[in-house]
Order: C-alpha cells, then structure tokens, then sequence
C-alpha cells in the first residue's frame, strides 16, 4: 500500500515537472484570457466601472421613492412664533406642550425634463461602449506583445542551437588539431588556437542561455503565467510567407480593424456629449414632488396628508461657474478632435514603416541564407585543406568564424522577418490573423 502511494507521489511529480508545449497560438490565448494578462484584467474591471456609471446616470429618470417613520415629542414658545394673545382677557400661554406627533410618509420624486441629464445619462452610456471597444484595443495589444515576446524566446532558442552546434565543431575542430599533430603536419600552436576557440565557444554559449532564460521569463510574464512554469517553445524560428499589400489597402483594413481607431472615435463622441451636456444646464428643468402619509398625536388616532407639487427651474445667475465648465468641456472636446488627427497620421507612420522593415528583412533573410551555405562550404573546404596537410589552422579558424556570423545572421534576418510580420499585423489590427 505504501509502495502504491509512494509510485503515485512520484508519477505526480515527475508530470507536474514535465514542460509545457507553448505555440504561438497557445501564447496569444494565453495573454489575451481573462486570467492572462493584467491589461486584460484591467479592461474587464474599467468595463465594470462603466456600466455602474450608466446606471447611476439613468437612475436622474427614475423615480425617488423615500419613507420615514417619526415620532417627536416638543415644546414650542409661541411668542417665538410670532403669536400673540389678542386680548387681555383672551391670553394664550406662552408654551405649549409638551406634545407627541407620529407621522408615517412616503415620498417620491420625478424628474420630468432635464435635457442636461439626458445628454450626460447617453455620455455615460457611451463610456461604457467605450470601455468595451478599448478592451478590444487592449486584445490587440496585448496579442502582439505576446507574439513580440514568444519570437524573442524563439530567437533565443535558435541561438541557443546554434551555440550549441558552434560548440560542436570547436570540439571537432580541436580533435582534428590534435590528430595532425600527432600525425606530425600540425603545431602545438594550432591545437592551443582550436582550445582558444573551444572556450571561447563555451563562453559564448554560458552568455546565450542566460539570455534564453531571461527571454522565456518575459514571455511568461507577459502571458500572465507563473514565473517557475517550465514551458517548452513547439513552434521553430522559420520564414513565413506574407502576402503583399500596399499602404493604401493597410490603411484601409486599419481603419476597419483597429480598436484603437473606433477608441479614439468614441473618444471625441464622449466628450461632445459631456460639452452638450453642460452647454444645456441653461435651460430649464421640470421635476414632480408627491407625498402621503398620516400623522397625528398618537399612533391609533391619525389622520392623512398629502402634498402634490410640479416645479420648474431656470438658472439664471450663479457666478460664472456654469461658463466655466461650459469653455473647460469645449476645450477638452477640442483635444480629441486634434488627438483624433493626429492618431491617423501615427497608424499611417506606423504602416509604412512596418511595410519597408518588412521588405528590408525579406531582402536581409535571402541573403543570410545564401551566406550561411557559402559559409558552411567554405568550412568543408578549409577542413579538406587542412586533413590534406596543404593549409593551416588559421584558415580552418577563419572559415569557422565566418560560418558563426553566417549563423547569426540568418537567426537575426529571420527574427527581424517575423517581427515585421507582427508589426504590420499590429498596425493594421489583425494580429489574431497571422497567429495560426
């Protein structure tokens, strides 16, 4: 029985150890949940803070129903009240009381007109609309600084591999080093060179995996996972086809597809609400005022009474404070005129450079990999040279130096290709089309 729960601790564990297979896809998921990332969070709260905005607008066109309970016992000094005996022998006392009074009333309230409050409850409305589509502007972002931070992992994860295989050939290279001096057509020298090389590769490949790690820990934050889950990257750092468009239609499908484009939208459509609302606090307000209960010396012996009322204000004067907010709602109504503007140069800028990043890193991948396999040929030829007895060290070392930079070249041409990738897919809102 111990034995069985013991295998059943251990298999546990030893799954709970196991790496996640993370994709691109599975990231993007990931960040843009409810429980992804705090952005995400965010929005889903300032949605919440929206509606009970609205709702407490609203409520200016509902009516205001109160009840009270009372019961007051008191004196009162008649002379304080203006009442006088009329005559001498005719004299009131001057108190009188002490005296009980219950009362049980209802009350309510109704606005009947108020233009100012119907703008500000369809300003609140708005907002809220607002505080939806910006939650739509956040998934964008959010997905592209994930699908930013997963092809940084992969950048990584390529030059990890790479370190890796540099390291390799040092050890070969070393090895064959070692043999032609043993065969007697090589130097102590070479092979002290080929160890320099060695450890310098070890070196290198110390500096890469901390940076594999440090990038894997960006990419976990960013996706809202703990920091010790172990993820494993599925997806591999590969050229990827992109379809080719024009600015003009770029713009066109931003247009369509940026959230952040209807944010700003909504923006100015908010604040011109709140102008008008403010602009129509000049014009008069109608309300109604009912109330109705019973009121009498003692709780059995009561009688009803009621008020009805309907009452109109106009302001006319209060100090210039309406006028104030009046030019401060007007002011702020022209900041998102002008942010509006300026928005639409800003995605256009950002279009277009993305469009000539793109068409650069295209240029920059082909020509890494034509250089990596002229490297890896140079390579083979220099080894040939040297196991023949007809070249040195040095030129085996150039070959391999040559063939590192080759490797790194290709890794970075590849990340900077699927970075432009995200980039025009951010710019034009359709991240989510390109992650498959």
């Amino acid at each position: 029985m111990r034995l069985t729960l013991w295998l059943a601790a251990f298999a546990a564990t030893a799954c709970a150890q196991q790496p996640m297979s993370l994709s691109l896809k599975r990231a993007v998921d990931l960040a843009v949940s409810p429980d992804g990332n705090a952005r995400m969070k965010l929005a889903d709260e300032y949605i919440k803070q929206a509606q009970t905005r609205s709702t407490q607008a609203k409520a200016a066109f509902l009516p205001n129903v109160d009840g009270a309970v009372s019961e007051q016992n008191f004196t009162r000094n008649l002379q304080t009240m203006g009442i006088q005996s009329p005559t001498p022998l005719l004299k009131f006392p001057d108190i009188v009381g002490p005296l009980s009074v219950f009362d049980v009333r209802g009350t309510l309230t109704q606005t009947v007109f108020d233009f100012s409050a119907i703008r500000r409850w369809q300003s609140a409305k708005a907002n809220h609309d607002l505080a939806k589509t910006e939650r739509e502007s956040a998934d964008n972002q959010v997905a592209a600084d994930a699908a930013r931070a997963y092809m940084l992992a992969l950048r990584e994860d390529a030059a990890l591999t790479a370190a890796k295989a540099n390291v390799e050939l040092a050890q070969a290279l070393l090895k064959l080093s070692e043999q032609q001096k043993s065969a007697g057509t090589g130097t102590g020298i070479e092979v002290t060179r080929a160890q320099v090389q060695l450890a310098n590769e070890k070196q290198r490949l110390l500096v890469i995996n901390n940076d594999r790690q440090r990038s894997v820990l960006q990419l976990l934050r960013v996706i809202g996972l703990p920091l010790e889950t172990k993820i494993e990257l599925s997806d591999k750092l590969a050229y990827q086809q992109t379809e080719a468009v024009t600015p003009a239609q770029a713009l066109t499908t931003a247009k369509e597809l940026r959230a952040d484009w209807k944010v700003q939208a909504r923006r100015t459509g908010v604040s011109k609400l709140n102008y008008e609302a403010v602009k129509y606090e000049r014009l008069p307000s109608i309300a109604g005022y009912a109330d109705y209960g019973t009121t009498g010396l003692e709780v059995g012996n009561t009688m009803p009474t009621r008020t009805f009322a309907v009452t109109m204000k106009l302001p006319i004067f209060d100090g210039g404070r309406r006028d104030a907010r009046r030019s401060e709602a007007l002011s702020s109504l022209r900041v998102e005129e002008i942010k509006t503007a300026d928005f639409q140069k800003q995605v256009e800028l950002e279009i277009r450079i993305a469009l000539e990043s793109l068409d650069s890193a295209e240029g920059q991948a082909k020509t890494a990999e034509e250089g990596l396999q002229l490297s890896e040929n140079e390579l083979a030829q220099a080894r040939r040279r040297y196991e023949a007895g007809v070249a040195t060290s040095t030129e085996v070392t150039d070959a391999q130096t040559r063939l590192e930079r080759a490797r790194d070249n290709k890794i970075a041409a590849l990340y900077q290709h699927n970075l432009a990738r995200i980039e025009l897919a951010a710019a034009m809102g359709a991240i989510h089309r390109i992650i498959q």
